[in-house]
């Protein structure tokens, strides 16, 4: 399961984002792993099928033991490209590709297991029975340790929980996209024991000048004069209230940001304040 509760997101690391040397990735993996985050997040498909590959040339020079880290990955998601000569973007959930693709990420990681293996977003073909026969090959050659979801609804989780073990969805969720706090998915996650991620944890506040923005950030600037932390420290706290146990996957490369980003976890937001907040989110008073 998810070891570090803030997770280092990986998918700006190089060809979508920062495009970091080799050098800055050393950098960034033994700064993580130093100040405690020590889960990374990738997918086969971030930097065009590229990220992977650079991450673990970086690891593998970083002199981080891989027993001190956890690493995530997807997959699943087929992008149309001239790489792999896709006509359209899909989803592949084959028992052959799904062992193909780990056996990719376990080549480009430099390692010899997944902590966690997540199929990416769920596809109306696939089907559970050859799903589980590929993670039941996978983890009985110890190549993943936990396999989880990412994206799924309660009953799509549902359907691949008759067959196998689900330990892990990675959804987006923040206090600007809550819905799954009301749609059934963190019930079923406390219910059946399953570990939420999330991704764009920090939401649109700070990416959208309209009205919930305008009220999140006007309660913001009156609690952080309370809790003494920067408004991204209260909205990823505000996540980390909820017993679901959340653990929020962060994209940044900002060494100073992931400091701040973990003042999160010193932070226990009084009952009123979260539900503050979340009224500022709905704009209306709470029922």
């Amino acid at each position: 399961m998810v070891k570090s509760e803030i997770v280092i997101g990986c998918m700006s690391w190089g060809k979508w984002g920062k495009q970091l040397s080799t050098k800055a990735q050393i950098e960034m993996i033994q700064f993580c792993v130093k100040n405690g985050n020590t889960t990374f997040d990738h997918a086969d498909i971030y930097g065009d099928y590229t990220t992977e590959a650079e991450f673990g040339k970086a690891l593998l020079e970083s002199g981080v033991s891989r027993k001190k880290i956890q690493l995530v990955s997807k997959c699943g998601i087929q992008l149309k490209d001239g790489i792999r000569n896709h006509k359209i973007k899909h989803y592949n959930y084959t028992k052959e590709y799904i062992i193909k693709s780990v056996n990719q990420s376990l080549l480009h990681l430099k390692t010899d297991y997944l902590d966690t293996f997540l199929l990416h977003r769920p596809s109306p073909l696939m089907q559970a029975e050859e799903i589980a026969e590929a993670i039941l090959e996978l983890k009985e050659c110890k190549k993943i340790i936990n396999f989880g979801v990412s994206n799924f609804t309660p009953s799509q989780i549902d359907l691949l929980a008759d067959k196998m073990s689900v330990q892990t969805n990675q959804i987006e969720f923040s206090l600007t996209q809550n819905l799954a706090m009301n749609n059934g998915s963190l019930d079923q996650m406390l219910q059946k024991n399953i570990q939420p991620m999330c991704w764009s944890p920090l939401g649109s506040v700070f990416r959208k000048e309209n009205q919930q923005s305008k009220r999140i950030l006007n309660v913001l600037q009156k609690l952080k004069k309370k809790y003494l932390v920067s408004e991204d420290v209260l909205l990823l706290s505000w996540i980390l209230k909820h017993p679901a146990k959340i653990s929020p996957v962060i994209g940044t490369t900002n060494k100073d940001r992931i400091l701040n980003a973990n003042k999160a976890l010193t932070v226990d937001l009084d009952l009123e304040d979260w539900f503050e907040l979340l009224e500022a989110s709905t704009g209306i008073e709470t029922a």
